[in-house]
């Protein structure tokens, strides 16, 4: 892994994603059975966001990690969607085997030319990502995720649209970084770690920001669904040094900032101007949720970009 080859992989997304407008991935038709979404990683992050999606639309949908020792049995009525971008995971792999020749499985991957054990395969066209990081990827298989939710609920996502205006939407926060991005590490810049909250319907963004900070920089970092922090991460506000990123649209915002700030911990949001933030990060869009999904991940991105470079 390279950190200069992973600014350069973030500093393309904008080109990416509009290249991705000229041949959005296409879903075969499914059935109307059960749907398991599953992977490791990034890739499953972007499937309980999938799975979440589509279940508000009626559809049977669940994600599970690949690691798994089992879940549904195998039946002509599933259909499991694996998710590997590089056509290789183990686990992934594994899991699909064992559904092979009886349920339907397709794999949504960024390798044509893996070989896989799967009727139909999805190409997320997210390209080659030289520095050894999963960062387009990831916003690509959200992509991909949705156009197949625009399938099989007959929804208009104006997908076309919102990825057009996510592409502006990132390059905005590039172009801008010189002005947001010190005073973001300023508060952010902790001893301990840096923790990541989203609603639920991105909870991606928190762990997939997270990891990014993990994997480049090697810094302790974790995600939480906003909501759930009230009852799994607030205990940590009275005894760390927390500093935490807000990807800012849960009803539950103003609970957490209100502990944070009552404890006198220091908080960034991104999408919002909640009270009791050090610094907010504002762009065009952000009051979209599908807008937010597919850009906000960018600014924990630069930040782990930041800390790594240094």
């Amino acid at each position: 892994m390279d950190p200069a080859a992973f600014l350069a992989d973030l500093e393309a997304k904008p080109a990416a994603l509009l290249a991705l407008l000229d041949d959005l991935p296409k879903w075969p038709r499914l059935g109307a059975g059960p749907i398991v979404l599953t992977g490791m990683g990034s890739s499953w992050f972007a499937a309980d966001i999938a799975a979440r999606r589509l279940r508000r639309h009626g559809i049977a949908a669940i994600a599970e990690l690949a690691s798994v020792e089992a879940t549904f049995p195998p039946s002509p009525d599933l259909t499991m969607i694996a998710i590997t971008a590089s056509g290789r995971s183990v686990e992934t792999v594994g899991l699909m085997e064992t559904h092979e020749g009886v349920s339907r499985t397709i794999a949504l991957t960024n390798d044509s030319a893996a070989t896989l054990p799967t009727n139909d395969v999805v190409l997320m066209g997210a390209g080659t990502e030289t520095g050894g990081v999963a960062c387009r990827t990831y916003i690509h298989t959200l992509v991909a995720l949705l156009a197949l939710e625009s399938q099989l609920a007959a929804a208009d996502l104006r997908l076309g649209e919102r990825v057009r205006r996510s592409a502006a939407a990132i390059a905005y926060l590039l172009d801008r970084r010189d002005g947001w991005l010190p005073p973001v590490i300023e508060a952010i810049e902790g001893t301990e770690g840096l923790w990541l909250l989203a609603p639920a319907e991105r909870l991606g963004s928190a762990l997939q920001g997270a990891l990014m900070v993990r994997e480049g920089p090697r810094r302790a970092a974790d995600g939480c669904e906003t909501g759930d922090w009230n009852h799994v991460d607030v205990y940590l506000t009275k005894t760390l040094d927390y500093r935490a990123l807000l990807f800012s649209g849960s009803r539950f915002d103003g609970d957490a900032l209100q502990w944070m700030t009552d404890r006198g911990n220091h908080a960034v949001t991104v999408g919002g101007e909640p009270d009791g933030a050090d610094a907010s990060v504002r762009y065009p869009g952000d009051g979209d949720p599908i807008v937010a999904l597919l850009t906000e991940v960018i600014v924990a991105e630069l930040v782990a970009a930041h800390w790594w470079q240094r």
